[in-house]
């Protein structure tokens, strides 16, 4: 039913059909990680972001650290403190906050269209993508190796259930749910998971009707239901089964880049499966650029070898492509030019920039 961090190296022609692949990103106690990237003093003790316990503070995020001891967000900064005499309680960067929200959304937008919820959680379709299963976790590494921020990552068929998914097994969890499988990994969990279901209605669902759980309430008789609940009875079954027919709903403006990365499950010298991987990846972004209808002056090629030495290499152009053939030769010239012979790889990624919507087609630049 949960599947987590799947191997990469195994096939990527799974029997599960993904009509919908949604991703849901969570940052990990996101205010307290920020704060700690300019102050590694403060690694491993219990911190919270907040208001002055003097000034009728409330807590904005606390670490784990912190939550061991009972302390939550939204929390009066004076009850925090007498749960956790030593917490230290440190105030916001809103510029180093932003700046760093922004840095993850613009990796996720490389990988599809992005719905950002609030400054540390987004939506992203990769549908498209040949293996959310493998790319759900490969967003969640890239998101701690550039950022150097913990991230959960949920993977289902709707924007409900990868929103619970991703809560599932924080910090740093990749949690999927199948296709098919979104009433079986609801059903043991409390109905207050399902979103528009409050403290009030989950108090109503258990007080008059015993409902505890979506498993519970999925399953109980729809017409004493609606004798209670009316209209919405209806809703909030389908919603404790897992059925979302919601779409993301992506933010305006293009992306800056899009890249396609693979870490392979075993270390990699042979150069037809290398080519191999090139070429599956140009044909990623270029269907990528395509739903855009952006074309790219940059290709770039990100090599990571087996003592996890990383470096990218990338050539430009006068004139704009998204063609598949041609982003791999371009690519493939690259890495011709930078792998020596028998050289190990441990990831390989294909990447575009200088992105722009094209004023004309080019139908040969001679590539």
């Amino acid at each position: 039913m949960v599947v987590d961090e799947r191997n990469e190296g195994q096939s990527r022609h799974d029997a599960r059909q993904w009509r919908r692949a949604i991703l849901h990103l969570d940052m990990d106690a996101f205010f307290v990680n920020v704060h700690r990237l300019e102050h590694p003093e403060d690694n491993g003790i219990p911190l919270a972001v907040g208001g002055r316990p003097s000034s009728r503070g409330v807590i904005a995020s606390a670490s784990y650290e912190a939550r061991q001891f009972g302390v939550r967000s939204g929390m009066p900064s004076g009850r925090a403190l007498r749960l956790c005499p030593q917490l230290k309680i440190v105030g916001r960067n809103w510029t180093q906050i932003k700046e760093s929200s922004s840095a993850v959304m613009a990796i996720l937008a490389e990988y599809g269209p992005v719905e950002r919820m609030s400054v540390d959680e987004a939506f992203v379709d990769i549908t498209e993508s040949s293996n959310p299963e493998v790319l759900a976790e490969t967003i969640r590494r890239r998101v701690k190796q550039e950022t150097k921020l913990p991230a959960s990552v949920g993977l289902a068929t709707s924007k409900l259930v990868a929103k619970v998914a991703s809560d599932y097994d924080k910090p740093e969890g990749c949690t999927i749910v199948p296709p098919g499988q979104e009433a079986a990994f609801l059903a043991p969990q409390p109905v207050r998971v399902i979103w528009g279901i409050g403290p009030r209605t989950a108090e109503r669902l258990e007080g008059r009707l015993n409902i505890r759980t979506c498993g519970d309430l999925a399953a109980y008789e729809s017409g004493q239901l609606a004798a209670i609940f009316g209209q919405h009875a209806e809703s909030l079954q389908r919603r404790a089964m897992g059925i979302d027919r919601r779409e993301v709903h992506a933010e305006r403006g293009s992306p800056k880049s899009i890249s396609q990365e693979w870490t392979f499950s075993r270390d990699v010298n042979n150069p037809q499966i290398l080519k191999d991987q090139l070429r599956e990846q140009s044909t990623s972004v270029a269907r990528s650029l395509q739903r855009r209808n952006l074309v790219a002056h940059t290709v770039r090629v990100k090599f990571r070898w087996a003592d996890f030495t990383t470096f990218t290499r990338q050539k430009s152009l006068e004139v704009g492509i998204d063609d598949q053939e041609k982003i791999y030769r371009l690519a493939l010239a690259i890495w011709q030019e930078n792998w020596p012979s028998g050289q190990r790889m441990r990831l390989l990624g294909v990447g575009v920039s200088s992105l722009e919507e094209p004023a004309a087609r080019q139908f040969d630049l001679g590539l």
